[in-house]
């Protein structure tokens, strides 16, 4: 027995010294150039930690609450909670194997031999008898070149991708939450522009109605305010179907039934744009986008695979031991005679498996390779999505304050038309040709309005906003069903 295990012992230290670990070789950072514009103008962006609660910098409670909510009772989140329970129980199931497996047994069996076996011609007995057993069964795995701590690795970076996944989930949750609610308001405000322009509208077809009994002005004059109305009450209606629709998105993201947040949300504005945005610094990116954390812990796991499709090419040796009573009779269970046991060392080699271990090395390779393909390209497309949100970012505000500035002139415009159509010294054309310019650039400038405010939901999701390190475990948790 001594001389097996001493055997055994010095054959594992041979193996062992064979057996190499892959390393992680995870891709070179990715810093493009844009990275110096990070900052931008000083007046609109800092270098301040991005905030995990960002929708907060917009300063509406609604928002806030909406985005409680979501968190609490979206079912994508609620999903994804489920996904992290699950990569939690393979791990501990990963884990289990690397322990001592024991079980106890008990057993009565009661057998005869048939009259026709050729044990019963060499003289044994044909009588029924009985055996009982009772006793403790012990086997251990010694993992001397690491394949079960290579698919415990596996199982632990794959329980961290999960968790990360969630992450990601709450940043995507977090940031159409906000889209969706900035949409809501922004068709809001359409509304109550249309709304403005049909009360004017309405007005002109009076006056042209009036100025053509009278004989100032002529019947195409009349129809075009009418055509004018009727094209003002259009769009409001498609903006009215618009709005709704977006109510029911929202109530969607926070797994309501259509209409229930028709109340909460009438009666409010689009809310005021942040003035300053903290934006964090290039280095902080990969730190901050769950998603890439997520693509990291996913090349860690495909590194632990290869090793232990590595180790599946070695042998693997355990222990295994065995203590406990046999007996015929149930009263001589328990007697020192009836003792029995068994001890000694296992030894699986695997000799001829038809290519089904360099097939599962190769394609734990390969595997390994392509983790490695989506970091690198999660870590370009983030840096794409943050270049492409800060420009957004920058040209609507700049666009905004332009669109300001046309809006006034257009007023006036209309303003002076007006007076002269009154006063006579016009054609209805001219007013209708202003009251045209000023509806078009209300609702540019609406539209401008809306874009600024999801150029900064776009940034911040860009940015993993919604997420921070600290709140690791919190995404970890399992998450309780909504209603």
């Amino acid at each position: 027995m001594g001389r097996t295990l001493h055997a055994v012992s010095a054959l594992a230290l041979v193996l062992a010294g064979c057996a190499a670990a892959p390393q992680l070789q995870a891709p070179a950072p990715i810093q493009p150039d844009a990275a110096a514009r990070w900052a931008g103008p000083a007046s609109a962006l800092s270098e301040a930690p991005v905030p995990a609660q960002w929708w907060r910098l917009f300063h509406d409670d609604t928002l806030g609450d909406l985005q409680a909510e979501a968190a609490r009772s979206n079912l994508d989140l609620q999903a994804a909670a489920q996904r992290v329970s699950e990569s939690r129980a393979l791990l501990g199931l990963a884990q289990a194997v690397r322990w001592p497996q024991v079980a106890a047994e008990a057993s009565q069996t009661r057998s005869a031999l048939s009259a026709h076996s050729p044990l019963v011609r060499l003289g044994a007995p044909t009588a029924p008898s009985s055996s009982w057993t009772l006793g403790l069964q012990a086997g251990w795995e010694l993992d001397l070149w690491g394949r079960l701590r290579h698919l415990d690795e596996a199982a632990g970076a794959r329980l961290d991708a999960s968790a990360f996944g969630m992450a990601a989930a709450r940043v995507s949750v977090a940031g159409e939450v906000a889209r969706t609610y900035l949409l809501l308001r922004g068709a809001q405000a359409q509304i109550a522009i249309g709304q403005e322009n049909r009360r004017i509208a309405a007005e002109l077809v009076r006056l042209a109605d009036s100025r053509q009994r009278n004989g100032v002005a002529t019947r195409q004059d009349a129809a075009a305010a009418r055509a004018s109305l009727a094209g003002i009450e259009a769009r409001l209606s498609q903006r009215l179907q618009q709005r709704d629709n977006l109510a029911n998105a929202l109530a969607l993201l926070l797994g309501m039934p259509p209409g229930a947040l028709d109340a909460r949300l009438a009666g409010a504005g689009m809310p005021a744009m942040p003035q300053r945005l903290p934006v964090g610094v290039p280095s902080d990116l990969a730190r901050n986008r769950p998603d890439i954390l997520q693509a990291e812990a996913r090349l860690r796991a495909a590194v632990a695979d290869i090793g232990a499709a590595q180790a599946d090419f070695y042998p693997r040796i355990g222990l295994a031991a065995g203590i406990g009573y046999q007996a015929a009779e149930l009263s001589d269970l328990g007697s020192w005679s009836a003792r029995r046991f068994a001890i000694g060392p296992t030894l699986h080699l695997p000799v001829f498996q038809g290519g089904r271990l360099v097939g599962m090395l190769a394609l734990a390779e390969a595997r390994h390779r392509a983790a490695g393909i989506a970091y690198r390209q999660t870590v370009l497309g983030a840096w794409h999505e943050v270049s492409e949100a800060l420009t957004a970012h920058r040209t609507e505000r700049a666009r905004h304050g332009q669109l300001e500035a046309a809006l006034a002139q257009g007023r006036v415009a209309l303003d002076v038309a007006r007076r002269a159509y009154r006063q006579g010294t016009a054609d209805f054309t001219s007013v209708l040709v202003a009251h045209r310019a000023l509806l078009a650039g209300e609702a540019e400038l609406a539209d401008c309005a809306t874009a600024s405010a999801l150029s900064v939901v776009a940034l911040y999701r860009a940015l993993g906003g919604g997420w921070s390190a600290a709140l690791q475990a919190d995404a970890a948790t399992p998450q309780e069903e909504g209603p």
